[in-house]
This record gives structure tokens, sequence and C-alpha cells, in this order.
């Protein structure tokens, strides 16, 4: 069981971050900001796949109506985006955001980001401070020569300490780098330092295959230690992907109570049926379960059951057939074609 680390826990409108609130999965609208139609129906597809916080771009004045849209037609909080102008964080606080992601070092004069802390404090609107390898301020980077781990920690806690300077505390912080050992170190630097949630990611990870691979490690190391209150899984690609690979890599932490896990074989010479199209087909039909079990999907009679005796329930290929397993007893013969629809007979009846 994974301990998690004790945090201020902060309001994003429906959600609780941090603490003991499950980790959240989010991701981010990829279409052009000023797409109105195109980002609620992109937004609409990521809150079907399970995603629970949604973030948005907002790169002008003139995209602020997309905030206004997405909160109209989504159930799930929305994240503001911004770089740069506090006049569009004030204005997407005006139409109803549920979190503004700023970095107070960008925004300009310390009067800027005071107006932004009050007015996000009276309509009780949590700010991400979201500090990145690219983001440190020259200072820090002479100080250190390169945006190390400690360059990025010193530069999250200096604006900590900006906006609690005006008495704002509703915060979340992220410090993601591209550099997967660099992200994991910057991460445990700020939680040794605050109280704060954590928002968890490696920034520009890759595409979908590569990607996957460095946020598994960086954010799935990160989870593993207790630290982390949600998470993004950066991916070029479609966003839905990115909710997916979320939710994957919660559950292979065991940070999913409710789902179940998989576990298969990798196959060998015995292998006698076509286990791999057999275990992907299992995979997708898990997607919809929410029970605490372990399935197996094994490649041969000869150890099936034996090394996975500690599954609830499994199948081990034969030659046009298979066994039914369940907690390494054998339940009985099925034929190969039969397999499939056996094991989630037996899924639903667990």
């Amino acid at each position: 069981m994974i301990e998690r680390r004790k945090t201020k826990q902060v309001k994003v409108g429906n959600l609780v971050i941090g603490s003991d609130a499950p980790v959240t999965v989010q991701s981010m609208l990829n279409v052009e900001a000023h797409d109105i139609a195109g980002n609620v129906a992109q937004a609409k597809a990521l809150e079907a796949a399970g995603c629970q916080l949604i973030r948005a771009a907002v790169p002008d004045l003139a995209a602020v109506p997309t905030i206004a849209a997405l909160k109209e037609a989504l159930t799930v909080p929305v994240v503001a985006d911004i770089h740069f102008d506090y006049r569009i964080a004030l204005a997407c606080v005006d139409a109803g955001v549920d979190k503004v992601r700023i970095n107070p070092g960008n925004i300009g004069k310390d009067e800027n980001v005071k107006a932004v802390a009050d007015k996000c404090r009276l309509k009780g609107v949590p700010i991400r401070i979201g500090v990145n390898s690219g983001s440190v301020e020259k200072e820090i980077l002479a100080k250190y020569g390169a945006p190390t781990p400690m360059a990025m920690a010193e530069s999250a806690m200096y604006h900590v300490r900006l906006l609690e300077k005006y008495d704002f505390n509703d915060i979340v912080i992220s410090i993601k780098s591209s550099n997967v050992s660099n992200m994991i170190e910057a991460y445990k630097l700020v939680a040794e330092r605050c109280g704060y949630p954590l928002h968890l990611g490696v920034t520009e990870s890759g595409t979908q295959r590569m990607g996957l691979v460095k946020s598994a490690v960086g954010i799935g190391a990160l989870l593993t230690q207790g630290i982390g209150d949600t998470i993004r899984v950066s991916l070029t690609a479609d966003p839905v992907k990115e909710v997916e690979a979320g939710y994957d890599i919660l559950a292979a932490v065991g940070l999913l109570p409710d789902r179940p896990t998989l576990v298969s074989c990798p196959t060998c010479g015995r292998t006698k049926i076509d286990l791999i199209a057999l275990a992907n087909e299992v995979e997708q039909r898990l997607r919809t379960v929410r029970k605490p079990i372990t399935v197996a999907v094994m490649g041969c009679v000869v150890n099936g059951p034996g090394e996975a005796k500690e599954a609830d329930i499994g199948i081990a290929g034969g030659d046009g057939c298979g066994l039914l397993f369940k907690k390494g007893e054998i339940l009985r013969k099925v034929e190969e074609a039969q397999l499939l629809d056996a094991l989630m007979k037996e899924i639903e009846q667990l």
C-alpha cells in the first residue's frame, strides 16, 4: 500500500486535489484556441474517456469565450493555461474557469500577480504554478548554470512565495522537465520544501510510444513514493490517449483499487494459440470492468495455471482449445473460439 504524501487540499470545481483524495487524471486540448466548436467537441471526447480535469490554452483575450463555452458544455472542471498577460487570467476567472495555470514570474510586475491572486481568492479559483526547464528565471539559471533540479525547485518556491506574499495559498505546483531524472529529482525537492499538492508530468515527452515510456517512468516513480496528486501524460498524440495512459499508470502502481490487473505471458515456442491477439482483446474488454481482480492470459497449459495461480481468473492456451482456471484450479476445457467469451462470463460472476 502506497502511503501518500500529506498536503493541503485544493478544491477545483467539483474535484479535490491533495492528500488522501484520489490522484486525478487530466489532459489538455490541442485544437486551435479560438475554435470554440472544435474545442468543445474534443473536450466532450475527453470527458467521455474519463478525463477528470481539462486544460485549454488561452493565448489572448479573444480566446476567453472558448473557456465560457467549455464551462457550459462540460461537467468536469476547466483549467485556463495562461502566459504573459495577467489580464487574460482575470478575464478567464470572470468567465467561470475552475483553475488558472500561470507562471507568476512571466506576467509582469508584482502588482499584476497581486491582481490575479486577489481575483482568484475572491472567486475561489486555485492557481497552478507551472514551472518547466525552459521557464527558469535568468538569475536562477545563472546561479546553477543550467535548469537543474535545484534550479527548477528554487524557481517553483520563488513563485510560491510570490503568491503567499499576497495572502494566496490555494496552490498546486508542477515542475516539469523533458529529462526524466531531472523531473523526478525536482519534484522530490519541492515535496520536501512545501505542503502544496503536486501536478506530475514529463513535459515534451514525445510521441505516443516514447512519451508513454518516459511518462510511466517519471510519473510512476514518484507515485510509488507517495508523491503526486494529479497527473498529465503529455503525448504528441490524440489527448484521449493521454487519458488512457494516465489511468494505465495509476493502475500499474496500484492507485486504482477498483480496476482489474491483467497478467499475460510473453509467449514462447510452446504457444499454439494466437495469444497476442487474445491478450489484446482481453485488455480492451477489461477497460470497462470495475472489479479489483487479477486476470491471467497464459500461452500454454503446461505452466499457465501454475505460474498464474494467484490470479482470480485466467485462461491458458492449448492446441485449438484452452483451459479456464480460477486461483490455479482448472475449471474446464474450452474451444479456442469460445475462450474470450467464457473468460468474460466468469469475470461477470466474480
